[in-house]
């Protein structure tokens, strides 16, 4: 069994949304990702589907979003972004999910030695300059973030990988510790995979940090392709 990610894919089949405005990264973006998806998955593998999944505003309408998705190989996990306004419940996104797709939130999914948690997450408020809405928000991400990591620990037995994934980035362009990465290494996670920055991209694809390995898997910044998560 392989791992591969790739998020932000902002799919619009009932919500038309051209990505190409945003430039030439964008252009036939998701054919590529789909031929890159074939040459490199098999049905034994997982892709992780990091958030932004669709621009679709209401339950029914991701439907379509879906099933451009359900022929492709693997199985696919997915968790919730900033724009995924169509997600309400997890139980109404998992009863719309085609075979092979799976939902995680405050929750962890196993597949054979490897138990894959994830939340969304939020903007790291500045306390000098972040509004109490957004200290808020990014507070019970935490508690979210704590959550499925807990999750994680009751599946993972000795000699299992751990992955989370999350949405918003784990740390600054500094790279500094904070208290996601502290309960990141606190949990033992073996590699986080994140998404959501786009255009002038300030981070490192792959970093090493602490014994954890962070992977930035927007389709635009990795160039349209999968990217192999190692554990």
């Amino acid at each position: 069994m392989k791992i591969f990610a790739i998020s932000d894919l902002h799919l619009s089949v009932n919500n038309p949304k051209p990505m190409d405005i945003f430039g030439p990264t964008w252009e036939n973006y998701i054919e590529k990702i789909f031929d890159d998806w074939r040459a490199k998955v098999t049905e034994e593998d997982v892709v992780l589907l990091a958030g932004d999944f669709s621009w679709a505003m209401k339950i029914d309408d991701v439907r379509a979003d879906f099933a451009m998705l359900k022929d492709l190989p693997g199985k696919k996990v997915i968790i919730r972004g900033n724009h995924d306004y169509w997600w309400k419940s997890i139980s109404a996104v998992r009863n719309i999910l085609p075979p092979n797709f799976y939902a995680i939130q405050n929750d962890a999914i196993k597949f054979e030695n490897v138990v894959i948690c994830g939340t969304r997450l939020w903007n790291i408020p500045d306390l000098k300059k972040a509004s109490e809405e957004d200290i808020k928000i990014y507070n019970r991400e935490l508690i979210r973030l704590k959550l499925t990591l807990d999750s994680a620990k009751k599946l993972q037995e000795e000699g299992d990988k751990l992955i989370c994934m999350l949405h918003y980035p784990p740390y600054s362009f500094k790279e500094e510790d904070n208290e996601i990465t502290k309960l990141l290494e606190e949990y033992k996670v073996d590699a986080v995979v994140y998404g959501h920055i786009h255009a002038y991209c300030r981070q490192k694809l792959i970093l090493k940090k602490n014994e954890v390995t962070y992977y930035l898997t927007s389709c635009d910044i990795v160039n349209n392709t999968l990217i192999p998560i190692e554990v």
